[in-house]
């Protein structure tokens, strides 16, 4: 899939683990691996907002279109 997300970077970057990420957005810690593991085939607007807001970031931070 051309979509790839890239919550592990902006992990990196805040300094945060999943487990806390997972907590803070109210998402489950399977719910977030597929996320981060490129397996998701579709996010809720409202996931986005929340890992945005919890993240300080914009979506473009953790969408990337790449070509394959």
């Amino acid at each position: 899939m051309p979509i790839r997300v890239n919550i592990d970077m902006m992990l990196a970057k805040r300094k945060m683990s999943a487990g806390e990420l997972s907590q803070r957005v109210g998402i489950t810690p399977a719910n977030l691996s597929v996320l981060k593991n490129n397996k998701a085939k579709a996010i809720r607007f409202s996931t986005l907002e929340a890992l945005c807001r919890v993240l300080d970031c914009q979506p473009a931070d953790i969408l990337e279109y790449t070509k394959e």
